[in-house]
């Protein structure tokens, strides 16, 4: 009887490290919106400009001389879910953009609380509208409140574009996709 209680310690040891990976899995990628999530990398970045200047990327990394990523009509980072950082916010004729590149979250956790540590991405920065009915959920410092609250699309154009360019790439963005690359969904992650 003794042999087996070290095994079974050594089990539930697994099992418990085991269940912890996949609960903090589980909890970044927001389940239940019924969108796709997708693992943001900077080797697949588009680049693909408004004014279609810019070659874009493919995923191995090397330009598309032909441009047919953007030709074809495909938007970048359509029906997907990303973490970016954003350049700049602006709005023209009742449409509001975003000037957004890549970036990698990474979880550091200790026995208190919970951090973010964020990698920026390489490369040039897209243009990609937000949906007309988008949700924007900011933190400090672009928000007031520690948590997520709900501002309008303007209110975040004004925020975003208050702060330093230095303060900018402190804060990181989770971005949803829909089917035609607009952002639906916009929440404000700050690095501390």
């Amino acid at each position: 009887m003794t042999t087996y209680l070290p095994r079974r310690r050594a089990a539930a040891h697994c099992l418990t490290v085991l269940a912890f990976g996949l609960l903090t899995l589980t909890a970044c990628s927001e389940e239940g919106d019924g969108e796709a999530a997708a693992t943001p990398t900077a080797s697949a970045t588009p680049t693909a400009s408004a004014d279609g200047t810019d070659p874009t990327t493919e995923a191995g990394g090397e330009a598309d001389p032909d441009d047919t990523a953007a030709s074809d009509g495909v938007a970048p980072w359509a029906g997907t879910k990303q973490f970016a950082q954003i350049e700049d916010a602006w709005t023209s004729d009742g449409q509001t953009y975003l000037s957004v590149r890549p970036a990698e979250k990474e979880a550091h956790v200790t026995e208190h609380f919970e951090a973010w540590e964020i990698v920026p991405g390489e490369g040039p920065y897209t243009e990609v509208a937000l949906a007309e009915d988008a949700q924007v959920l900011l933190a400090v410092p672009l928000g007031d409140d520690e948590a997520t609250t709900p501002y309008s699309q303007a209110e975040f154009v004004s925020r975003l574009t208050a702060q330093s360019p230095s303060e900018r790439v402190l804060v990181g963005f989770d971005l949803s996709f829909d089917g035609e690359g607009r952002v639906t969904r916009l929440e404000s992650l700050y690095r501390s």
